[in-house]
């Protein structure tokens, strides 16, 4: 057994001494790479519809220089807009290349996406970072600030001939009567929000379906319709277009109510959307600005007329330090509406379930002046004439 003890300690001292004269490559060294400098052809970008195919702008940075292939180096470039530390940002990966370009449409299209408007100046944040395939060892550059215009692109859905649009189906209370002859009614007419929106308030069944058309009288060319009535997230909002296949579903997630539709053919979606509150069907004018008084059975000649759905007009003679109202069912209080400014702003209501708003005051020179109420924006405006 001694001998034996002796043997394996003679191997064991063997091998000890080997290890110690065999040699051992260090292991290598990667040196870090250093941020990348990033930079744009143009400071600022506001470019003509009629260019939009053109070179927008092209992001060139500088090589961290990692200690690797460079074309296996990966970069990733954000766009955002100012204040948001890139937490929404639209992102490109670029593979080994110091360089990247996008047209004029494709960043146009990434402005609008985040909502800002046509042919209005925003400031706008670029950045880069680059890594490893793997996405190790990440460095940013520099933040750029960019000036940007977004032009006008065309609306998805062709706007209207008549620039107008009317509501028939069974989901409303006016059901299929299509009438042939004008004037047509003024409640059943949507409003124009601005040059590619229109909106309007309507008391829905929560059943049936309805269209929206561009001329009444019989004529049901070119409505509004969508695709496939049957799909659930139609219920609220979706895409629409003209002369699609089927009704707009008129069974709405809130069920019957009072409901605000908005048209949007820039988008070419739409909206509908549950109201606490009733659309008046007719407003009169009363106080002691009115020619009528306080007496809550006001003449005929203040009844206000409206114009499209949602929008109520009246021109009045007034004197200074008199005060209006208005209410929807002479003979009783509520509904009512008012304001607090002789020049137009918040139109206050209470529909019987609440305090009263105040009443306006008429404006401090006399005159004639159209007073302009709409309940698309809950506000009002008191215009000389």
């Amino acid at each position: 057994m001694k001998k034996v003890f002796q043997l394996l300690s003679g191997i064991t001292l063997l091998v000890l001494a080997f290890a110690a004269c065999t040699k051992v490559d260090p292991l290598p060294s990667f040196q870090n790479g250093a941020a990348p400098v990033l930079t744009a052809s143009a400071t600022t970008w506001a470019p003509l519809p009629a260019d939009s195919n053109n070179l927008g702008l092209r992001f060139n940075w500088t090589n961290p220089n990692y200690s690797v292939d460079s074309a296996s180096v990966k970069y990733v470039l954000e766009i955002d807009s100012v204040g948001r530390n890139f937490n929404k940002a639209v992102s490109r990966t670029v593979s080994g290349a110091l360089t990247t370009s996008m047209t004029n449409r494709e960043l146009n299209t990434i402005l609008l996406g985040f909502g800002f408007a046509f042919n209005t100046a925003y400031d706008i944040e670029v950045r880069v970072t680059s890594s490893h395939a793997n996405n190790n060892e990440q460095l940013r550059s520099n933040v750029l600030r960019i000036r940007v215009t977004p032009y006008k692109i065309p609306p998805r859905v062709p706007l209207p001939g008549t620039q107008r649009l009317w509501i028939v189906g069974d989901a409303t209370t006016f059901g299929w009567n299509n009438p042939q002859n004008p004037p047509f009614p003024a409640v059943r007419e949507l409003t124009r929000v601005d040059e590619t929106t229109w909106a309007g308030i309507f008391q829905l069944s929560g059943s049936g379906s309805y269209l929206i058309l561009p001329q009444l009288g019989n004529v049901w060319d070119n409505k509004l319709a969508v695709a496939n009535n049957t799909l659930p997230s139609l219920a609220n909002g979706g895409a629409f277009g003209v002369n699609l296949n089927d009704n707009f579903p008129g069974n709405v997630s809130g069920g019957a109510g009072w409901y605000r539709m908005v048209f949007d053919f820039q988008a070419g979606q739409f909206t509908v959307t549950r109201r606490t509150d009733p659309l008046p069907e007719r407003l009169w004018a009363l106080g002691d600005g009115t020619a009528g008084g306080w007496n809550n059975n006001p003449p005929t000649n203040q009844e206000l007329t409206q114009l499209t759905n949602g929008i109520f007009q009246i021109t009045m003679a007034t004197q200074p330090g008199r005060f209006i109202k208005f209410v929807s069912n002479p003979g009783n209080w509520q509904p009512q509406f008012g304001g607090s400014s002789a020049t137009g702003g918040v139109l206050g209501a209470n529909f019987g379930s609440g305090g009263d708003p105040d009443a306006i005051p008429t404006p401090a020179v006399a005159g004639n002046y159209r007073y302009t109420l709409n309940f698309h924006t809950n506000r009002y405006t008191v215009e000389v004439q």
